[in-house]
C-alpha cells in the first residue's frame, strides 16, 4: 500500500506496482512482511479486511504467479492476512527453510559486515 512506502522510494533501483493482481504475473519471488500494528502509531491502513482484499496472497493470486516463483515471508505470519493458510502449506513456500536457516543467514552476514578483513577465511575454513 502506498502508505507504507518508504519516503523517496522512487529514488530506488525498483519497481513500484500498486496493484498486486498486476504484479505476480512478473514475480520471481513474492515477500510478504506482516502487518505490525502494535507498532503503528497511525492508521496506515483503513483495516486489516480491505488490506487482506488488497494486498493479501489468496490461493487464486498464488496461482497467478509464474512456475517457479518462490513465496516468501521471514515470520510470524498473521494467517490470513499477509498470506492464506493454503498458500503457506504449497510447495513453493519456502517460510519453513526460512526459519530453518534464518540463524546461520543472520550470523554470515553479521560475520562480513564486522569483519576487519573481509577476505579473511574464519580459522579452521580452507579457502
Amino acid at each position: 500500500p502506498p502508505t507504507l512506502l518508504p519516503p523517496a522510494v522512487d529514488s530506488w533501483p525498483v519497481d513500484v506496482s500498486f496493484s498486486l493482481d498486476a504484479a505476480l504475473s512478473d514475480c520471481d519471488v513474492v515477500y510478504g512482511l506482516r502487518v505490525q500494528q502494535e507498532r503503528q502509531s497511525e492508521a496506515l491502513l483503513p483495516s486489516l479486511r480491505e488490506y487482506t482484499a488488497q494486498w493479501g496472497l489468496t490461493v487464486d493470486r498464488a496461482a497467478r504467479l509464474p512456475a517457479g516463483a518462490l513465496i516468501m515471508h521471514p515470520g510470524p505470519v498473521n494467517r490470513g492476512v499477509e498470506i492464506a493458510p493454503e498458500v503457506l502449506d504449497q510447495p513453493n513456500a519456502t517460510l519453513n527453510e526460512q526459519v530453518r536457516h534464518g540463524v546461520a543467514v543472520r550470523m554470515a552476514v553479521l560475520y562480513l559486515l564486522l569483519a576487519a578483513d573481509p577476505d579473511r577465511q574464519p580459522e579452521g575454513e580452507a579457502s
